[in-house]
């Protein structure tokens, strides 16, 4: 096993922050490249106010990054308190109005996260997919009626069949250092989280998904759990559907481990069938947390990384 194989693990929200909790366990070298297309609640707040980044899912993989001693996660918990008040500022995180106010005092995003790493004394790095805002747009067609959602928090809710997704813009500003990551790594993982709104844009933005084709690095895509306490977007869709849905815009991808909790085991074998013709194979094991069990549990998750990497 190399040990501190260079990792990119890509992703947004809570899904990426249980993956980097695990992976930091596992390598030093870890590169977070975060989803930047938030528009609800205090990031979207923060983005429309100063035309800035959403920092909210960066915060979260900057908090699951931070140093395991007093230091690091007493900054942790500060970075993600939230004001509770009457005014404005209720329901802003504390790392969401920190990072804001660094971008809005030099303009330099990466200096900015960087700054806040060496605060946290995080393990790794943690860079926007992106140098600005992005928004998704979907086509959803619903009893053979077609309607265009606009917005991530509007498409994660939308409900029907995914017939397209794009980003806005198309070629947004590529963030040059999570490209180099990217060419470097050892390792690169998808996922988990939010299919359409979490994981689907690392897919859409051209530039970066050339990247991940050009990479010689080996490739793991993480599937979810089933979430039977939610309607959201893909929560009731088979693996098979999730995977095709990467494939209708990265058509050639390949990648070389599908990584699925036990209670998918033998359901699916139209998905075996579609990872082997990505050049992959599945690999199947307990990960979902004995309490939430739409979770992914942080030491399953690091036993199943150090499996893999060796």
């Amino acid at each position: 096993m190399l040990q501190n194989p260079k990792v990119v693990c890509l992703g947004g929200g809570h899904g990426l922050a249980a993956t980097l909790s695990a992976m930091r366990n596992v390598t030093k070298n870890v590169t977070a490249v975060v989803t930047v297309a938030d528009n609800g609640g205090s990031s979207g707040r923060l983005r429309e106010e100063f035309n800035s980044l959403p920092p909210g899912d960066l915060r979260m993989a900057l908090a699951a990054l931070c140093a395991d001693d007093e230091w690091g996660r007493s900054w942790a918990e500060i970075m993600q308190y939230r004001f509770t008040s009457e005014g404005p500022t209720n329901n802003h995180a504390v790392g969401n109005l920190l990072l804001t106010a660094l971008w809005d005092r030099n303009q330099d995003l990466v200096n900015g996260l960087d700054r806040i790493g060496d605060l946290l004394k995080v393990v790794g790095r943690v860079l926007p997919m992106a140098l600005e805002p992005l928004d998704i747009e979907g086509k959803f067609e619903n009893h053979d009626q077609a309607s265009v959602v606009r917005g991530q928090v509007q498409v994660a809710v939308a409900t029907g069949k995914v017939k397209e997704l794009r980003l806005i813009p198309s070629n947004p500003k590529v963030t040059p250092e999570a490209i180099a990551a990217i060419a470097d790594a050892d390792w690169i993982t998808f996922g988990p989280g939010s299919w359409l709104s979490s994981v689907m844009p690392h897919f859409l933005f051209k530039e970066q998904a050339d990247a991940f084709k050009n990479s010689s690095a080996k490739k793991i895509m993480i599937f979810n759990l089933p979430d039977k306490s939610t309607s959201d977007e893909f929560s009731g869709i088979s693996l098979e559907e999730h995977l095709q849905l990467v494939l209708d815009h990265v058509p050639d991808l390949t990648f070389d481990i599908a990584l699925i909790d036990k209670v998918f085991e033998g359901k699916e074998p139209g998905f075996s069938q579609l990872v082997e013709k990505c050049g992959g194979r599945v690999i199947t094991l307990d990960l979902a947390d004995n309490v939430v069990n739409f979770h992914h549990d942080k030491n399953k998750l690091i036993s199943a990384f150090a499996h893999i990497f060796s």
